[in-house]
């Protein structure tokens, strides 16, 4: 996006250009001012609309500053046209003076300024927002100055001090807010500011005597002045640590100035995560946040009644993907995981995700300690036993939570580890008896093993026979629609493979032995029992599905089922066991009888629907023959029953009548004469449905009306089946030519239009007006009828209707209704709407037009043709809708080749063209043809480089999709991606010899060898382990094809993937090899190869192989190496010198303790004394005892109000000053490392908790307090004479009686 080189116009072209505007005479000029008028116009509009596309925050504001430039020069061209334009007016009436015309090289005058000056002046409008920048920190830096504390003034003034502080509070918050709108339109004065400058000017504006505004308002400025990683780098180099640990620990009466504080670390989070992304950064990312900051950050994050609590949880999640040392040397790694196992249910998905991404790295999943930390996420249902009912909705998020988790690699292979201990501890809850809420986790493996409940489900879990049901009636309906949109036969669903995998781990993990126990449980059977062989049945079902045949067999085996069936010894063993089996069998039947395969569900002629649909086929024909020997007596009477000879009221005929009579006797020619000729019967119920007369077409458009309709048509199927009829429709009936004349009513270029049209749009809407379109399709069905049209001019109308605005309901009806197996007008009419004017009419056509395609048993050369048509129509919607019936219609290699032949060219498409022209490379004649036109060295070249990473991406979101387990039904990457693997370019390569060959020749093959020989084991660099899963993706590819498998064979790369398989340390690797084995399996000659390395592929009952594959030995692939734990160093490793003071002493040693739960509440009350005493006024004003208390609460938990309460407790106003004076007790109370504390003073610390509650006495009696501390103060001064003065820390405190 660059609005700049339009807008500003620094090329030289454009300064050339504009240049020779100056020379040219008045209406020349006012000509050139009216075409930049039009550019800028044009470019505003542009920025206007790409304000409204999702895009990131800087490229806003650049949008915002050009589209503000724009608009500036839009205002200045007006008034230049305006001047010019009265300028004209005065020199034409003689007004103004007559000035000759300048010779080229001769300077414009100096009032007229065009864009060719528009490059000095954004260099003058840049230097001048920078200038501007510079002088508002100056008045920032000034304003500080002249805010220093003056002398102390008496009593009487303090209003008027107060009164000043609050204007200078104002004055700073409207500057601050001014240079925030600088930076904002103006991008180029963020990279000229120096950020140290800025930060030194704003730091006044964060001390305590200013108001929450003001400090929110510095706080946004300076998150406004950042830009990139050197801007944050500078920012860390500057003291603000401390100013934002206090704002984070404010109350919500602050909460204006605590979100500045949060966006400000959210803004360093997102440059950080930006510069990781544009770089590429394969290793860790440093976030320059100080341990302080970041744990103020988590004391947030961890309040659960703060309402920044969910950003901040979220934010420090990001931060754990970005720097994960950052977030656990601050203890925010130990929080996410207490949230993720107790937070906010909404949450959860959220952490569960990051906390899968962190297991995916060895370098970040050190940093959790193995089956302590992520098992978190089981609490719910491992734990809920003895919680009661009340539990169960924490349970439902909580299986949740674990869907995700097993539904992805990272997931799946980590809670299988220590011998799926993970794994294990789930189904065994299925074991406990008491526990009610077992039907949740139930449905957990349901949803799990993607298990879809149809509405006989409920009917077999409460116990009632499955006989009632009945296969759905709409069947053959639903299979008509289906059979033609049948793929042919699919080798592989990748997510059936891993799902073959789930079944695989949770049966040896004991699931069906769980389930059985729950079946011992009773005899009698409840629900909750029935719904556990309900899952039996399925996981029995699914393994025969998905699973090779001898794993199968152990599965369905069920031995545990069958001992209980055969126990003769308890009369209850043998109920439950031949309970269960029964019900499985009774499922199993029913199953195969209520959801019959659809695809393969075709009506055959022994079926037992035949019979009747053939009884009923003779019926008709026999009364048919009957009606046409009708004799001439019955006959007449028939018509004259008809009424229709007596009446016009159509109400009053006999409808079933007139029906017999025009399907039967009047399909006798003899009959048909008669009706029209001697009875006058056929005119009169002509005259009915003429347009003219109103009574047909002036019928409501409701249910029982349609039956005319339907008359209608037969009535026209038979007059054109005889001569008399034909020639009674051309000659001696106004029918077609009223229709006619009601279609010239709406013709723009008529005379005399009407007020009420026959097609007027509502009559079409709401009459059977409408009914004349399907009569006209009657028409064209037949070649006799589209003789009558065209001897009628329909055809001639309907190009007149299709150039009509406004009127789409007409041109898509006639589409619609007519007939095109006939060549002719009709196709023409279609074609001609392909190419309409109206992008909606086109959409609607090349619908109709793939339907057609669609429903043709045969390819049909026309349609196809027509079809590619509409790949160039300029309107890239109607493109993408070719392209997808194109891509269905390809699935039929007759299609394919009538298609390859037509030789269609695609480049024009770009990327919604790959998808067609990869089926086009399966085919020899099809790569031919793409490998004379130079695509496949093109293509080639794309996916050597590129576009295999792409692929791999692609394909991991949408698994990812597809497996959450909140996706949307109706998402369009759910919806476009079925399970089949995507066609991959190399796979689809392989399927052809000459492919083969040019795959051979460029030596792509060799190099990927050579790749996945090298980085094989890679784990640390991002990029390289990305591209080794598309490379792998690519082999797999090749592997699936019986022409690339001896590219496998001749490099040996198999063994290579499968020791990645197994010995990888990214599961999400290893994942990507268990999908390409299962690629290589879909041969039979790769499935043989994998026999050999203990891979077992999946066979089809007719024994070919299914593209499924799993391994023998579970526990080598699903399993990853345990890891020690790292240890976190923190500030805390850091140490100070101890106080002398004793005061000093007291108060640091009693916030210490308020991190202890055990004797917080002592130590408050003892710092609640203390604050109250003369003596310690000094000691809670000091900077260096303040640093202490910052130091302590920065290196240990202490949650959020407690910070709150030990920052209240100091006398100490936060601002230049005291930073500085903090500072330099930082550096003065740093212990050297060799420094160790002496014993006396050891034990003068503990000893603190000694005295405190001598004899036993009630911490509310103050008098006792007071000798407390009197005590405390002789503990002072004692010396370590013995041991002896340790006694009291054993004592049990705060549980006196």
């Amino acid at each position: 996006m660059s609005f700049s080189s339009q807008s500003t116009g620094m090329n030289c072209n454009g300064v050339s250009q504009e240049a020779e505007h100056f020379h040219r005479p008045s209406d020349d000029q006012l000509e050139a001012l009216t075409t930049l008028l039009e550019r800028e116009n044009r470019i505003k509009e542009g920025a206007q609309k790409f304000l409204k596309l999702p895009i990131t925050e800087t490229m806003r504001m650049q949008v915002e500053s050009e589209l503000e430039m724009a608009s500036n020069e839009i205002e200045i061209l007006t008034k230049r046209i305006e001047q010019e334009t009265s300028r004209g007016k005065r020199r034409k009436n003689g007004l103004g003076p007559t000035t000759k015309r300048k010779f080229a090289g001769q300077a414009p005058p100096a009032t007229v300024r065009f864009r060719s000056d528009s490059d000095d002046r954004d260099r003058d409008d840049s230097r001048t927002a920078l200038n501007q920048a510079n002088s508002y920190i100056k008045s920032l830096v000034s304003l500080a100055r002249s805010s220093v504390s003056p002398p102390p003034a008496p009593l009487s003034s303090s209003n008027v001090t107060g009164s000043a502080n609050s204007d200078q509070d104002r004055a700073r918050i409207d500057m601050m807010n001014k240079f925030v709108s600088l930076l904002q339109r103006n991008l180029r004065v963020r990279y000229e500011i120096n950020v140290s400058e800025l930060v030194q000017a704003v730091i006044p504006s964060l001390s305590d005597r200013c108001s929450k505004h003001c400090r929110a308002a510095a706080y946004r400025l300076i998150r406004h002045s950042l830009l990139d990683s050197a801007s944050i780098e500078e920012l860390h180099r500057q003291p603000l640590e401390w100013f934002i640990v206090k704002s984070l620990a404010r109350d919500n009466k602050h909460a204006v100035e605590r979100e500045q504080v949060i966006k400000l670390i959210r803004t360093v989070v997102d440059i950080v995560s930006e510069k990781r992304d544009r770089r590429g950064t394969t290793g860790a990312t440093s976030i320059p946040l100080s341990e302080p900051i970041m744990r103020a950050f988590v004391a947030v994050a961890e309040h659960a009644e703060d309402p920044f609590r969910q950003i901040c949880v979220q934010t420090l999640a990001e931060m754990s993907l970005l720097d994960i040392d950052v977030v656990a040397r601050s203890g925010g790694i130990r929080f996410l995981l207490h949230a993720l196992g107790e937070g906010p249910v909404e949450i959860g998905p959220i952490l569960a995700a990051t906390f899968l991404h962190i297991i995916d790295s060895p370098r970040t999943r050190a940093y959790l300690r193995l089956g302590i930390d992520v098992e978190i996420a089981l609490l719910a249902v491992t734990d809920a036993y003895g919680r009661g009912p009340d539990h169960a909705e924490r349970m439902r998020s909580c299986t949740k939570v674990i869907q995700l988790m097993l539904r992805t690699w990272s997931g799946l292979m980590y809670f299988c580890m220590e011998d799926q201990r993970a794994i294990k501890s789930i189904v065994n809850t299925l074991q406990i008896p008491s526990l009610e809420t077992r039907e949740i986790i139930l449905d957990m493996f349901f949803d799990l093993l993607n298990i879809k409940a149809p509405e006989w489900y409920k009917t077999f879990i409460d116990g009632r026979r499955l006989t009632m049901y009945r296969k759905p009636q709409n069947l053959p309906e639903r299979m008509g629609e289906h059979k033609l949109l049948e793929r042919p036969p699919a080798t592989l669903k990748l997510t059936d493979q891993y799902i073959a995998l789930l079944v695989l781990v949770f049966t040896n993990a004991g699931l069906l032995d769980a389930l059985t126990s729950m079946l011992e449980e009773s005899t009698t059977g409840s629900n909750l029992t029935r719904k556990a062989t309900l899952l039996m049945a399925e996981v029995m079902q699914m393994a025969n599905r998905v699973l090779p045949l001898a794993v199968a067999a152990k599965i369905q085996a069920v031995p545990r089922v069958f001992n209980l069936a055969s126990d003769y010894n308890r009369g209850e063993h043998r109920i439950v066991g031949t309970s269960a089996m029964s019900a499985i069998d009774s499922f199993n039947r029913n199953r195969a009888r209520l959801q019959p395969n659809v695809k393969n569900a075709r009506p055959r002629a022994n079926s037992a629907e035949d019979a009747v649909r053939r009884g009923q086929r003779q019926v008709e024909q026999s009364k048919i023959k009957i009606g046409m020997q009708m004799d001439d007596k019955t006959f007449q009477s028939s018509l004259l029953e008809t009424q229709v000879m007596l009446t016009k009221d159509n109400t009053k005929w006999n409808f079933d009548m007139l029906q017999e009579l025009i399907e039967g006797p009047l399909l006798n020619p003899k009959r048909l004469e008669e009706a029209i000729k001697v009875s006058r019967f056929m005119r009169r119920l002509m005259s009915f449905f003429h347009p003219f007369t109103h009574r047909f077409s002036d019928l409501p458009r409701k249910q029982p009306n349609l039956r005319w309709v339907r008359l209608g048509c037969n009535l026209l199927t038979t007059l054109l089946a005889s001569p008399d009829g034909i020639r009674f429709l051309m000659s001696e009936d106004d029918f077609l030519k009223q229709i006619v004349k009601s279609f010239a009513q709406l013709d723009p270029f008529n005379s005399t239009p009407e007020s009420d049209p026959i097609f007027s749009k509502s009559r079409v809407s709401d009459t059977l007006t409408y009914g004349y379109f399907e009569m006209l399709g009657t028409l064209s069905r037949h070649p006799e009828g589209i003789e009558l049209m065209e001897k009628s001019k329909f055809f001639t109308a309907f190009y007149h209707l299709s150039e009509l605005r406004n009127r789409e309901d007409l041109i898509t009806a006639v589409i619609t209704t007519l007939d095109y197996t006939i060549d002719g007008h009709p196709r023409v009419v279609l074609s001609k709407a392909l190419t309409s004017s109206d992008v909606h009419i086109r959409m609607f056509a090349t619908n109709h037009l793939g339907e057609l395609i669609r429903n043709s048993l045969s390819p049909v050369a026309w349609t196809l043709r027509l079809l590619l048509t509409q790949l160039y129509d300029p309107a890239p919607e109607v493109c993408e809708m070719a392209i997808q019936f194109l891509e269905e219609a390809c699935d039929a290699m007759e299609v394919l080749q009538l298609v390859v032949e037509m030789q269609p060219t695609m480049d024009h498409l770009g990327e919604i063209g790959h998808p067609l022209l990869l089926k086009f490379m399966s085919t020899p004649m099809g790569f031919r043809y793409l490998y004379n036109a130079g695509y496949i060295d093109r293509e080639m070249d794309m996916w050597f480089h590129e576009r295999n990473i792409y692929y791999v991406v692609q394909v991991e979101i949408f698994l990812a999709k597809v497996f959450s387990s909140e996706a949307a039904e109706d998402d369009e990457d759910v919806l476009a991606f079925d399970g089949v693997v995507p066609p991959h370019f190399y796979g689809e390569m392989s399927k052809t010899e000459l492919g083969c060959q040019v795959l051979s020749e460029k030596g792509h093959f060799a190099e990927f060898s050579h790749f996945i020989r090298q980085h094989a084991l890679e784990s640390e660099d991002l990029e390289l382990i990305l591209k080794l899963k598309s490379i792998l993706w690519a082999v797999g590819n090749v592997g699936a094809a019986e022409g690339g498998l001896p590219f496998l064979e001749e490099e040996e790369i198999i063994p290579s993937i499968l020791e990645i398989a197994e010995h990888s340390l990214i599961p999400s690797v290893r994942g990507t090899c268990f999908f390409v084995l299962g690629l290589i399996s879909s041969t039979m000659q790769g499935a043989e190869i994998l026999d050999d390395y203990r891979w077992e592929a999946t066979l089809s009952p007719v024994g070919f192989p299914t593209g499924l594959c799993v391994p023998v030995d579970l526990d080598r692939f699903i399993s990853l190496p345990t890891w020690e734990p790292i240890e976190v160093k923190s500030d805390a490793d850091i140490r100070l010198l101890p106080p002398t003071v004793r005061t000093e002493l007291e108060v640091i040693t009693a916030i210490d303790n308020l991190s202890n739960t055990v004797i917080a509440n002592a130590a408050s009350r003892s710092l609640a004394r203390m604050k109250s005493r003369p003596e310690y006024h000094s000691t809670f004003g000091s900077p260096a005892v303040f640093f202490r208390a910052l130091h302590i609460i920065s290196t240990q938990r202490y949650r959020l109000p407690v910070r709150r309460y030990i920052l209240d407790l100091f006398n100490i106003e936060l601002d230049n000053g005291v930073i500085k004076a903090i500072s330099e007790a930082a550096v003065s109370l740093r212990a050297p490392p060799s420094f160790k504390q002496s014993e006396a003073h050891i034990s003068r610390v503990v000893s603190m908790l000694g005295p405190k509650h001598a004899g036993g006495e009630s911490d509310s009696d103050e008098e006792d307090d007071d000798s407390e501390m009197d005590d405390v103060a002789e503990e002072g001064a004692v010396k370590n004479n013995t041991m002896i003065t340790l006694r009291p820390v054993i004592r049990i405190i705060g549980f006196d009686k």
